[in-house]
């Protein structure tokens, strides 16, 4: 079975044991895609933004055999916890045969699509999306290695997930992808 992976923030420069067959492919489906989730770490990571502008991800096939162990690679890479059941994103190409993932794996012979599908987060409520002027501000007021840390990311997202508030953030406090 072809499984690929797709990717818009440290899994494509620190993949940890994800099993990746190969480098990160930079022509993936277009999604919406924002610096909208507060993650554990401090960072104001990616995350899948419905009122977001489309942007390309990346993607890479897996080096796993079954969409289980896939998915289970994919949870433990991301430490999502085992009783959370929307972590994990998975498309079956063959059962969704219309659709912008599933004609974009159709060309490459992709069977089954995973992703990480943790929501928006601020003030930790899910699915709450920051405003421009909210991302800023926590970005603006974290300090020390978790300000480094959050700067690394922003700075570590390939340059082609250009999104409205990435392009603030570099404007205001000039942090811009050296990726």
């Amino acid at each position: 079975m072809n499984i690929v992976c797709l990717g818009w923030g440290s899994l494509i420069w620190e993949p940890k044991a994800l099993p990746v067959a190969s480098a990160w492919h930079n022509d993936g489906p277009r999604l919406q895609i924002e610096f909208s989730r507060i993650a554990d770490g401090g960072e104001l990571s990616t995350a899948i933004c419905l009122n977001a502008p489309e942007v390309p991800v990346y993607w890479n096939r897996l080096a796993t055999t079954t969409l289980g162990e896939a998915c289970e690679a994919l949870r433990q890479r991301e430490q999502i916890p085992d009783h959370r059941q929307d972590g994990v994103g998975v498309l079956l190409v063959a059962s969704a045969p219309v659709g912008k993932l599933s004609e974009w794996a159709k060309g490459r012979d992709i069977d089954a699509i995973i992703w990480t599908a943790l929501p928006p987060r601020v003030d930790h409520i899910e699915g709450r999306i920051p405003t421009i002027e909210e991302a800023l501000a926590y970005l603006d007021g974290l300090r020390g290695e978790t300000r480094q840390h959050a700067r690394d990311y922003i700075e570590q997202t390939p340059t082609q997930l250009d999104t409205p508030y990435r392009r603030v953030i570099a404007e205001t406090l000039g942090w811009r992808s050296q990726a």
